[in-house]
């Protein structure tokens, strides 16, 4: 008896420390986050350095410093897990990239993004799998099987365009944003899909008809997340327009709002679907229907509140990935063979910027064939800058990597060791490296223009404007006074399609979509709502 009573103490001590420690981890993790910002708003100006870097660079620092601490057993305050990335981390960043893009550019660019995030994300996927498979045989790495190449495909397929994005101007060059914004999320969901496809399928008897099966599963899987993102979306905007939920309480309103979205993410992955590609859309039809459902204050309180989440989500991942980059279990492995790891990440790092040239300039080449306005197509430097966002990897990589060449954060053989150990240094390589470069490239490809902010802005707003998007978000007011040109034959219908499309989706949004989920220039049905001095709208 008193054998047991030990042992339940001796466990409750344990449970206490390891209680404690994870409450000084925290500690430590809350204050690196807040050095990150004060010291990337201190670095705002600086010709090189950019958010995602400095919290990179300070996550690496204290694993350094942890490292010394502990005489070398260890290096991070807490283990990488895939789960804490893709349940946690990941819905709010790209919520809010679907919330906060501009629809016009997005939507007319729709086609030349998914040809980059989806057929580009296949063929560099194709490129790096062949070169690892020819080059990695002769390396003798250790045992590694087919589907292990392929995965080792859509791992550094996946982008990280946050370093890019963080430099251009959404206002100044609309073009190139909305493609290189469009494609990391695309890609993303695309390397993703891709990954768990690969998992799923019987690699060991391969013939075509599996390539016939992987596309139709990849297109199910896109179209369904796509569906239930809108779905959920729609839900969102009808509950709050029927109920008007913010006469009594605002709270709920953007609680609401946070709440459907983040469920949207999570029956999308229940389901084993994209809840990258459900999440994302659902952003965008919040933003155009349930947030103009909710009052004012809401309003405000929604896009700060989400733009805030996403923020410290991203600096987060970044400090994360740099704390564990000095893991020293993974390390320990190929400690005998340094030249191999150096030699396998310069392997990656020369697949990867050849499979991203292999599908942006071609692609670029046949997205201006289509296009016939020259201010529309894509020029060479424009082109360049499209290469070198897509050049970097991050999060997306480790997680996949963790999931394909670990067991819950821990590996044993010295093959995965390898393939761990080199993902981080492409990452930390690419991001640290090309993102210090980012913004010395795109000032001198794209010089700044005092005068094109203004320009270009009007030119986006303009109603006359042919490029109109599928779901765009000027009231009717802006287009009173303009003549609106309709095809007078299938001729016309074919040469101006986004301006036909844009008319008739106009049509149907007006006739059945407004009046029963709302949007802009919805007036709630309660009287004295915030949004009734507004004046104009439905009764």
């Amino acid at each position: 008896m008193g054998f047991e009573l030990d042992a339940v103490v001796s466990k409750l001590q344990n449970l206490a420390t390891s209680d404690h420690s994870s409450v000084v981890s925290m500690n430590i993790f809350v204050a690196l986050l807040c050095a990150c910002i004060v010291i990337g708003h201190l670095l705002e100006e600086n010709r090189w350095m950019n958010e995602s870097i400095t919290a990179l660079l300070i996550g690496v620092c204290t694993g350094v410093f942890i490292l010394l601490v502990s005489g070398g057993t260890h290096s991070h305050i807490l283990v990488f897990s895939e789960d804490l990335f893709f349940i946690y981390l990941l819905p709010p960043i790209i919520f809010n990239a679907g919330f906060q893009v501009k629809k016009k550019q997005f939507f007319v660019n729709f086609i030349t993004i998914m040809m980059f995030g989806a057929v580009g994300t296949l063929i560099s996927c194709t490129i790096i799998t062949f070169g690892v498979t020819q080059i990695f045989k002769r390396m003798d790495i250790g045992p590694m099987e087919i589907g292990d190449y392929l995965a080792i495909g859509a791992i550094f397929a996946a982008t990280d365009s946050v370093c890019t994005l963080q430099v251009l101007n959404q206002d100044e060059t609309p073009l190139l944003y909305s493609l290189v914004f469009g494609e990391g999320v695309v890609n993303d969901a695309t390397s993703v899909v891709l990954f768990n496809a690969i998992q799923s399928f019987d690699l060991e008897q391969i013939d075509p008809s599996i390539a016939l099966q992987f596309i139709g599963n990849f297109l199910y899987l896109f179209l369904t997340s796509t569906l239930l993102g809108v779905g959920a979306g729609l839900l969102s905007a009808y509950i709050i327009k029927k109920l008007y939920i913010g006469r009594h309480s605002t709270d709920r309103e953007v609680a609401l709002m946070m709440l459907m979205a983040y469920l949207s993410y999570m029956v999308a992955e229940l389901c084993y679907l994209s809840g990258i590609l459900t999440v994302f859309f659902c952003g965008i039809v919040m933003s155009h229907y349930t947030w103009h459902n909710v009052t004012e204050s809401s309003r405000v309180t929604t896009k700060h509140a989400f733009a805030t989440i996403s923020f410290v989500a991203e600096i987060f991942l970044f400090l994360y990935v740099g704390m564990d980059a000095l893991d020293i279990e993974k390390w320990s492995f190929v400690s005998d063979r340094p030249g191999t790891s150096v030699a396998v990440s310069a392997v990656l790092m020369g697949l990867v910027l050849v499979g991203r040239a292999a599908f942006v300039f071609p692609l670029s080449f046949l997205s201006n064939l289509a296009k016939k306005s020259s201010s529309e197509k894509i020029t060479f430097r424009q082109q360049v800058i499209i290469w070198w966002a897509g050049l970097m990897r991050g999060a997306v990589s480790m997680a996949l990597a963790y999931n394909q060449f670990t067991m819950s954060g821990h590996t044993q053989q010295q093959s995965n060791a390898i393939m761990i150990t080199s993902t981080i240094t492409v990452v930390l390589f690419s991001t640290v490296v090309f993102g210090l470069m980012t913004k010395p490239l795109i000032m001198l490809l794209l010089p700044p223009n005092p005068h094109k902010g203004t320009s270009s802005t009007n030119s986006i707003l303009s109603p006359k404007s042919v490029t109109v998007p599928l779901l765009a978000q000027e009231s009717e007011a802006d287009l009173e006074g303009h003549e609106v040109t309709r095809p007078s034959s299938i001729r016309n219908l074919l040469t101006r399609p986004t301006h036909t499309v844009h008319r008739l989706w106009r049509k149907f949004d007006d006739s059945f979509m407004r009046p029963v989920f709302g949007g802009r220039g919805f007036v709630p049905v309660e009287p004295g709502s915030p949004t009734e001095r507004n004046g104009h709208g439905w009764h």
